[in-house]
């Protein structure tokens, strides 16, 4: 019953999979003909998902009336098939880099293709190719141990390529890619080792599970080459979040200090689906302007204002992150207020009063060293600059020292 089943559901896949895999390739296509390392690749799949394509019932009706006979289309098909076998031994090839290697390749690609041509045109009529004809295999025994032979031989090699730098790789998208595409590509082996055993054994029991394998091979690879495009998604939604959470931050110390905004400034939700900028520099770009304005807003720091923002702070009882960006949040509060009400400059920065009076607006050089650091730095100074500890510090009535204030 369940094998009943698969076999259905291989049968139903057959177009969902197929389309799939156009979709990967149009998706794909612009980023992989620009990088040389790719292109092998996506030849590869470009080339099997034509030859899927041609397999299509309706298709293939299609082609069939137009070529006047079937055993020419399918004779393209496979033809195509071959160019797809080749494309993926190009492309393992690839980290060899031997140009004799690849030159050899495309002779041998070449000739199989001469040589089925000929083992076509030269056998007896035939309608179609089958490789479990009743009769025996069309168009003959030859041509199909040549055509599955070829396939079965670029896939196995495929596989243990794909599998032997997917161990070896710390780079976990390329990992994944390697493992998907070599997923793909054994069921796309299995379905040849069945064409290849069919014109010598009875194999018969296994044909109604060829479509199931075909089609995991298609969406395996789709899915295969679409890690990159996957991966630059999960960046850009990230970068898209970062520039959201940083925003209301963002716009409250440009406020004070609009001249480090380099672009019109727009609402938060049009600047985040219509951005001024490239949309990969949205989140960088925010991340420079609040340090500008930070740079800026740090000579309205008063001296002592730390130590009250301090014990404003410690007996809300916050983790140390938490309550340090909680510091600095009612620091930069007041430093804001100060510069809007027009307060004299700070000749020197809040750092020039010590650490231990006045930490700077900007986090050390201990603390931010890396852009992801300084993003979840920034991002908890945004979440405490809104939180209540922020918004109810209130500090007394300012005093200023005359070595550091101009009157």
């Amino acid at each position: 019953m369940l094998t009943s089943h698969l076999a259905a559901f291989g049968v139903w896949l057959t177009y969902p999979s197929c389309l799939c895999l156009c979709l990967a390739v149009l998706l794909r296509a612009a980023p992989s003909l620009r990088a040389t390392d790719q292109r092998g690749l996506w030849l590869a799949v470009t080339t099997a998902g034509g030859a899927m394509v041609l397999d299509l019932p309706a298709v293939t009706g299609f082609a069939t009336e137009l070529a006047g006979t079937s055993h020419v289309v399918d004779l393209v098909k496979n033809l195509i098939g071959v160019v797809s076998a080749g494309a993926v031994l190009f492309f393992v090839s690839t980290p060899v880099g031997s140009r004799r290697l690849q030159v050899g390749l495309c002779g041998a690609i070449g000739t199989t293709l001469l040589v089925l041509t000929v083992l076509d045109l030269t056998a007896p009529a035939h309608a179609s190719h089958s490789a479990m004809a009743a009769g025996g295999p069309s168009p003959s025994f030859a041509y199909w141990v040549m055509l599955a032979s070829t396939h079965l031989v670029a896939d196995c090699v495929c596989v243990v390529v794909c599998c032997w730098f997917g161990l070896r790789t710390d780079v976990r998208p390329l990992a994944a890619a390697l493992w998907l595409f070599a997923s793909g590509t054994a069921c796309a082996a299995l379905f040849w080792l069945g064409r290849l055993l069919g014109p010598m054994l009875d194999v018969s029991w296994a044909a109604p599970y060829f479509p199931l394998l075909m089609n995991l091979h298609a969406l395996l690879r789709a899915t295969a080459i679409l890690v990159p495009a996957a991966v630059a998604l999960a960046a850009g939604l990230a970068d898209a979040r970062t520039a959201w959470r940083l925003w209301p931050l963002w716009h409250e110390l440009v406020g004070a200090v609009p001249h480090v905004v380099l672009t019109r400034r727009r609402t938060r939700l049009l600047e985040l689906l219509w951005p001024p900028i490239p949309r990969r520099l949205l989140a960088y770009r925010k991340l420079i302007e609040i340090r500008d304005a930070m740079l800026e807003l740090d000579h309205y720091v008063q001296p002592g204002l730390a130590p009250l923002a301090r014990a404003h702070v410690e007996p809300l009882g916050l983790a140390p992150v938490q309550a340090e960006a909680a510091v600095l949040a009612c620091v930069m509060k007041e430093a804001r207020r100060a510069k809007l009400s027009g307060h004299p400059r700070c000749e020197l920065p809040a750092e020039s009063f010590g650490r231990e009076e006045s930490p700077q607006l900007l986090p050390h050089q201990e603390q931010a060293t890396t852009l992801t650091a300084e993003k979840a730095h920034l991002i908890e100074l945004a979440r405490a600059y809104a939180s209540p500890a922020a918004r109810s510090f209130v500090p007394p009535v300012r005093t200023r020292t005359p070595q550091h204030w101009n009157g």
